[in-house]
């Protein structure tokens, strides 16, 4: 396995002229690395292409600098992980590597409604930095196939979004959330529970599966109201509980008889938490 710290060794190294005419399928992570990541390695290893995985903390989507700050960082321990699985290369770049003009955003991405609902209305500016980062991991990799999971249900669609608008068309491969045997949906974040909040956590799934069963047979505004009492008496604050729109997560008042999703967000302890779960 090739550990990358360089733009231009990046470059080099993913040319498909030095893999034999591959490209290379493209798992981008922020580290702290668990199974959920390393499914979506193993799914990436199935393409039969060369496995690139970048770790990168990226500051740009971080709203809250003391986020950013506590942050689990553990590399050793994930080049360890990675090298295991078979992956042949990490591109582990420093921070002017990847902003070499600083940390000022060059460009305002026309992300649409998308950016400003749900996490983007409690996160501003998150998925403008989520655009900017990929935009310049997925110039550096250039990817065939691009592997993301579902539990960051809303980042997948701005990420399809920015491959519209970037007009670049790597396969994008979207992977089912993993979960913990109690339903706590895997985290980089789950490391910094305490004791109790970890205790308590598995109730975000555990109710949106609640919700998720009602459905078709309830308005919805009634469900959230007994959900979020749920969910406030096992100790979450909650931002928002939303039954959405697949495609676009426009919200929805009550099941419209197609595939939708239901998306939540909120903190236990100090431990902001998201999930989401297909319904219909």
């Amino acid at each position: 396995m090739l550990i990358i710290s360089t733009v231009s060794g990046a470059r080099k190294a993913f040319d498909p002229a030095a893999n034999g005419g591959q490209s290379c399928a493209f798992v981008p992570t922020m580290g702290a690395l668990h199974r959920g990541h390393i499914s979506l390695v193993r799914k990436a290893l199935e393409t039969g292409l060369p496995v690139v995985c970048s770790i990168f903390i990226n500051p740009a989507q971080f709203n809250d600098p003391e986020d950013f700050r506590r942050y689990p960082v553990s590399p050793d321990q994930d080049f360890a992980l990675l090298e295991r699985e078979g992956v042949a290369f990490v591109f582990h770049p420093g921070m002017t590597e990847i902003y070499p003009d600083g940390a000022e955003p060059p460009r305002i991405y026309p992300l649409g409604p998308l950016e400003n609902i749900l996490e983007g209305k409690y996160r501003p500016g998150h998925f403008q930095g989520v655009a900017r980062v990929m935009d310049r991991l997925l110039d550096i990799v250039r990817p065939a196939c691009l592997l993301m999971g579902q539990k960051d249900y809303q980042q997948c669609l701005v990420i399809r979004k920015l491959l519209s608008l970037l007009k670049i068309s790597p396969e994008f491969i979207q992977c089912p959330t993993l979960r913990e045997p109690d339903g706590l949906a895997l985290s980089s974040r789950n490391l910094l529970l305490d004791p109790e909040s970890r205790a308590r956590a598995p109730r975000l799934y555990e109710t949106l599966c609640w919700a998720r069963s009602r459905v078709r047979s309830m308005p919805f505004d009634q469900i959230r109201r007994r959900a979020l009492h749920r969910l406030e008496k096992a100790g979450f604050r909650m931002d928002y509980l939303e039954l959405a729109d697949l495609e676009n997560l426009q919200p929805l008042a009550r099941y419209p008889g197609d595939p939708l999703v239901l998306l939540a967000a909120g903190k236990i302890g100090s431990i902001r938490l998201i999930d989401n779960v297909i319904a219909g």
